[in-house]
């Protein structure tokens, strides 16, 4: 009956875990979920005012597979001010979240056994839209700090490599690609005819350096690179829906096509709306990401007190990779094993590495409030000095 695509999709189990968490509250269950990529804060104001003003002026209607026109000219400005990368609204599409437009560049470009480069830990995500545009994901597997090099995808290379996948600042650990690495990557592209996607999303959460653009680094490496953005987590968009990319024409044009008979545009009200998240007051970004370094200094100064727990101090994002191997045996096998005993047990919903392709490992988000911080760190102690006696 079904398709073999969707026969061999797995289900994102940070999503699982965010439903099942969110059901322990709807039972009025006292739940902290530090599972799900979502910032706690509620949209800016002036983003609100205009989608609300937008609905006023009775922007209700289709607009552009593409996106409208204002938001593609403010998403250029912002790329050619912030990243030092030049495109013409023409070479921009404007999507459903970052998601969706990866889903787009995937189905434009992979062809049936064309190999994907994609760097472990990753976004589960990236490996399934591979395998649904019948991809082969080859999976590269980096230790501790987790940052990617040029001789790691230089060791993935075969007759088959089409694209690389980039993701820095990352999701699940929050490793960034250091500046030198980052232009051998390029160069390797460049000689070796492979085509970058480069996930930009959290890019303006960074902590310790200042985030790059692979392709502002030559014009070169520009031809080589669809850059992919999007307004959930800088913002505070996530329900907003509002995802984009940039790159050369003749793919941002299939691209488009492509759209046009799938989801026809993201939501018209969100796009108007996101015009002024990108050219209105931006204060709202740094008091964010102050508030995203605080809660992170937090819970690394939490975790060293806790025993046999044992993380890398995160980059950028809002996340914390935190190895439990120390904790595993037979009581709990396996991270997912203790994952669902810490959501069961204490409470609190954070997600196994085996989602990332790195078991092990756990991911805690700390994108929540700091009173839900205060109390995960307490749990979390109680859990892992009750589950060692």
């Amino acid at each position: 009956m079904f398709s073999k695509r969707i026969l061999q999709l797995s289900p994102s189990q940070t999503v699982a875990i965010d439903v099942k968490a969110k059901e322990f509250k709807r039972q009025g269950i006292s739940v902290i979920n530090l599972s799900v990529g979502e910032p706690n804060f509620v949209t800016p104001k002036n983003i609100q005012k205009a989608a609300k003003k937008a609905l006023d002026q009775g922007y209700t209607f289709y607009t552009s597979p593409a996106g409208i026109i204002e938001l593609r000219e403010a998403i250029a400005i912002k790329l050619k001010k912030e990243n030092r990368i030049s495109y013409d609204p023409s070479q921009i599409i404007v999507g459903a979240g970052n998601k969706q437009i990866i889903y787009n560049i995937f189905q434009v470009l992979c062809n049936k056994g064309d190999e994907v480069i994609i760097p472990i830990p990753t976004w589960s995500t990236f490996v399934e839209q591979v395998k649904l545009a019948e991809g082969t994901p080859v999976l590269v597997k980096l230790k501790p700090p987790f940052k990617l090099k040029a001789q790691d995808v230089i060791n993935a290379l075969t007759p088959k490599t089409k694209i690389l996948l980039l993701n820095s600042p990352s999701n699940p650990t929050g490793a960034m690609i250091d500046p030198d690495e980052l232009k051998k990557i390029a160069d390797i592209a460049v000689k070796k005819n492979i085509l970058v996607i480069s996930d930009e999303i959290y890019e303006k959460l960074t902590y310790t350096q200042k985030h790059i653009s692979i392709a502002s680094i030559n014009d070169e490496i520009k031809q080589h690179t669809i850059t992919t953005n999007g307004l959930s987590k800088s913002y505070a968009m996530t329900g907003w829906r509002v995802g984009y990319a940039a790159g050369p024409k003749e793919i941002i044009a299939k691209m488009i096509s492509l759209q046009s008979q799938m989801l026809t545009q993201t939501a018209s009200i969100s796009q108007y709306a996101s015009v002024e998240a990108l050219t209105g007051d931006q204060s709202s970004i740094e008091s964010m990401q102050k508030a995203f370094a605080k809660r992170r200094d937090f819970c690394m100064k939490q975790l060293d007190k806790i025993k046999k727990l044992s993380y890398i101090k995160p980059e950028g994002a809002f996340y914390l990779f935190i190895s439990v191997e120390k904790l595993l045996g037979k009581k709990y096998p396996t991270a997912t094993l203790w994952a669902e005993a810490l959501l069961e047990k204490e409470k609190i919903a954070v997600v196994p590495g085996e989602a990332f392709f790195y078991p092990g490992y756990i991911r805690m988000s700390y994108a929540a409030s700091d009173e839900d911080l205060q109390e995960a760190m307490q749990r979390l102690e109680r859990f892992v000095t009750s589950s060692t006696q």
